[in-house]
């Protein structure tokens, strides 16, 4: 029972054995031929243990003992250790790949907050385009090239199914490239403890086909162009302080930007499923769903504009 409980950690949308980029690819066959040498060495030993073992008549000549300790104890591990040290030289630039600049068809900035991912989709000359939160969209069989920062703590971004794992780290801007070859969505959480809610840090991670991402892409940058009025509710009690809403007023700096929210499968950084009873929830007391968020708490709010300011975030585009 315990080998098929970890047999089901072999699939699914956060699996490095279920492969989705190229990175992720080399890194699987690395570790599956790592796997299978350890198998082999210790079959191997196992082996001239149980027939050191055997009852015998004859005790073994010095020479035959000698011949069984080279063979079976130093040579044989050390060219299996050698051709697999070879293999993974060699497969070093597809387990980590760097490319040039000019070489991304995508370049997003991604920064580590606590506890969730701030998302910035850049032009060519690195400026930003627009900003989204916790969900990544992504074109398949195209290079992403993808700025890591970290804004208080250390964060660590891995998206196993796509790719290794890269620290973030404040002051200073890590480079990962991406390059996924399976449409489907994706999971990726925090892999370096934050604070007290790096347990509910994850990231979302959408493939798409490439006109689907450039259809995506330029509906956001026309909300951006857009102009419009936010809620009043939202607006009377200083959601916009701390939030952003694409083509309004609302352009505060501190917290997510909620442009897009009723796309998003889940709230929080992955935190709850995304309902209009969770969000309620989430904006009466945050810390009661995620412990050490930033946001304050609003039990003051009244019913009637909880549910305005519920409602219009569900009707944003």
């Amino acid at each position: 029972m315990p080998f098929l409980m970890l047999l089901a950690n072999c699939a699914g949308p956060q699996s490095t054995f279920d492969a989705s980029g190229r990175e992720a690819s080399a890194i699987e066959n690395l570790i599956l031929l790592t796997a299978v040498s350890a198998a082999f060495i210790w079959l191997v030993v196992v082996l001239l243990l149980v027939y050191a073992a055997r009852a015998r008549r004859e005790p073994l000549s010095e020479e035959q003992a000698q011949r069984f300790i080279t063979w079976g104890g130093v040579i044989t591990p050390t060219a299996v250790l050698f051709a697999l040290l070879s293999y993974a030289v060699w497969s070093m630039p597809a387990t980590r790949p760097w490319f040039d600049r000019q070489d991304a068809d995508v370049a997003i900035e991604v920064t580590g907050e606590q506890f969730w991912w701030r998302i910035r989709y850049l032009d060519a000359l690195g400026a930003v385009v627009f900003e989204t939160a916790n969900d990544l969209k992504l074109p398949v069989d195209r290079r992403v090239r993808i700025l890591l920062k970290a804004h208080d703590v250390i964060h660590s971004f891995w998206i196993p199914a796509l790719a290794g794992k890269m620290d973030m780290i404040p002051g200073r801007t890590n480079t990962l490239w991406l390059e996924p070859t399976r449409i489907g969505s994706f999971r990726g959480p925090c892999a370096e403890f934050c604070g007290t809610s790096h347990a509910l840090m994850n990231l979302s991670a959408d493939v798409l086909p490439w006109e689907d991402f450039e259809a995506w892409r330029q509906s956001r940058v026309q909300m951006r162009a857009t102009r419009k009025t936010a809620g009043n509710a939202f607006l009377v009690h200083g959601c916009a302080g701390c939030h952003s809403l694409d083509g309004t007023e609302a352009r505060g700096l501190v917290g997510p930007n909620l442009t897009g929210l009723r796309e998003r499968k889940r709230l929080g950084a992955g935190a709850m499923a995304n309902t209009p009873e969770n969000l309620a929830r989430f904006i009466r007391d945050p810390s009661s769903i995620k412990p050490g968020a930033q946001m304050p708490a609003f039990p003051m709010i009244p019913q009637d504009d909880l549910r305005k300011i519920v409602d219009y975030l569900a009707g944003e585009p």
